[in-house]
């Protein structure tokens, strides 16, 4: 432990320390039983005597200041500790920036980890941690831990491990048919970070960035307080329309393998129109395919990207859904002309990413272990889905209608159109099931709606949840 006291010369020292330590406990720097520590320790960190120290200490113990225990040490006496002061919060300027940070949470904002859980809690947005290999991947930290030299344990690359950025390039071509090289590839701290930094290095104040309606509000987010003019594009059921693209734009930002949060999947008529759009108005399409690892009729669908052949898509991608949030490790596929420019941008951002985990994470890729992964996770999810949309037709037939279930581990329940959503998440809660509120997403023509994610819950609970649901909505 640190402890500052500026000693001048030309006084007695062991008087200085004195009233330094008192003048620490009476200003309430130093609180009631607060841990001194050792007259050894603060001897060598002054460069002093012991002995002077502790005459300085035996004085303030005489005063009543500090008292000592038995095998403990020197701790501040309560009686004689004051509380500091509370003073007003200075007034402090924020930036355009700030500002509009301030803002976020009288903003919509959802949040669905934040909330109370219920019994049937159909939260989306998080992959279910229980079916990963953890025996596997603690071998692996381990074995990398150990292994690790004194040069791997100092600053890395900005741009990422090598070893990562060649098995994500291999795992990405082979699966998702992205074209690229592993200079290509930018290994950041989760989607979230890969969005900020594209806003950052492509965005201006005032410039029109296209989006879909609805859409991540973590997206909007980013680009809002970049000062961007959000331009919402609407969506249906074969993704966004892209005759109603802005020939202004300066980007667009989409989720064109599992739309968010409708779940409608880009055709490929309209994934060539997209690219046509961007290369003949110049524009920078951001393709997030945060959930293209999870689709259940045929196979996935090729990335957007792969179908780019004029350096207009930027690909991201992440680790959060399929391996686990915690590990904050997702990745940008840039334009080889752009690569300098985003590795400067992520270097400034927070230097690199852990690296010990991105080494861990290249062998579970190489070895063959997130492939086979992969498959088991989707097969429960297939098997979950399954059974939500079966519940689901037992419950409400055709009355209802429900999109996304083609891909990803969510779908959406639209209500009636008119229909209260905040009564419905409310009743249902009442029944002590989960759902939350699709409406927030949109920019304009909002439509009321219930997000059903499925990829932690087991298949009675989803039933029964369905089951109760029903009962709520029924009920209203």
């Amino acid at each position: 432990m640190e402890f500052s006291i500026p000693l001048q010369p030309g006084s007695p020292l062991g008087r200085q320390i004195f009233e330094g330590v008192r003048h620490a406990i009476r200003s309430g720097r130093l609180r009631a039983g607060d841990r001194l520590p050792s007259t050894r320790d603060l001897a060598e960190q002054w460069g002093v005597s012991r002995s002077v120290v502790v005459t300085a200490f035996e004085q303030l113990q005489a005063e009543g200041y500090i008292a000592t225990r038995r095998g403990s040490g020197c701790f501040v006496s309560p009686e004689v500790a004051v509380k500091k002061p509370e003073r007003p919060a200075a007034a402090i300027d924020l930036s355009r920036y700030g500002r509009h940070l301030s803002g976020a949470p009288s903003a919509g904002f959802v949040f669905p980890a934040t909330r109370p859980g219920r019994r049937y809690d159909f939260a989306y947005g998080r992959g279910d941690v229980a079916d990963f290999p953890f025996a596997r991947w603690r071998r692996l930290l381990t074995k990398h831990a150990r292994q690790a030299s004194a040069r791997e344990l100092d600053y890395g690359p900005a741009a990422g491990h090598p070893s990562l950025r060649e098995a994500i390039c291999t795992h990405v071509r082979r699966s998702r048919g992205v074209s690229c090289e592993p200079s290509q590839v930018i290994v950041v701290n989760g989607s979230q970070q890969a969005i900020d930094l594209v806003a950052r290095v492509l965005v201006d104040p005032g410039d029109a960035v296209a989006i879909e309606n609805p859409h991540y509000q973590g997206t909007r987010a980013i680009l809002a307080a970049s000062g961007a003019r959000l331009c919402p594009v609407d969506v249906d059921e074969a993704g966004l329309d892209p005759s109603n693209l802005p020939p202004s734009a300066r980007a667009l930002f989409l989720t064109p393998s599992h739309q968010f949060p409708t779940g409608g999947v880009l055709t490929m008529a309209r994934r060539l129109a997209i690219l046509d759009w961007a290369n003949r108005c110049g524009a920078v399409v951001v393709e997030d395919d945060y959930d293209g690892e999870f689709r259940y009729d045929g196979q996935p669908l090729e990335s957007l990207q792969g179908l780019d052949g004029g350096g207009r898509v930027i690909y991201v991608g992440t680790f959060s859904r399929t391996v686990f949030a915690a590990l904050r490790i997702g990745y940008l596929i840039v334009p080889k002309a752009l690569v300098g420019v985003f590795e400067a941008a992520k270097w400034l951002a927070d230097r690199h990413t852990a690296g010990l985990e991105q080494r861990v994470l290249a062998e579970f890729i190489d070895s063959g272990s997130y492939e086979l992964h992969l498959r088991r996770v989707r097969r429960s999810l297939a098997t979950r889905r399954d059974a939500l949309l079966d519940a689901m037709a037992t419950a409400w037939g055709s009355t209802l209608r429900t999109t996304g279930e083609g891909a990803g581990a969510h779908v959406v329940l639209w209500l009636p159109t008119g229909s209260d959503e905040r009564r419905a998440i409310d009743t249902a809660a009442s029944h002590d099931v989960g759902v939350y509120p699709v409406s927030g997403y949109f920019l304009r023509h909002a439509r009321p709606g219930l997000l059903l994610g499925y990829a932690q819950m087991t298949l009675p609970d989803i039933r029964e949840g369905i089951r109760r649901l029903a009962a709520s909505l029924t009920s209203r």
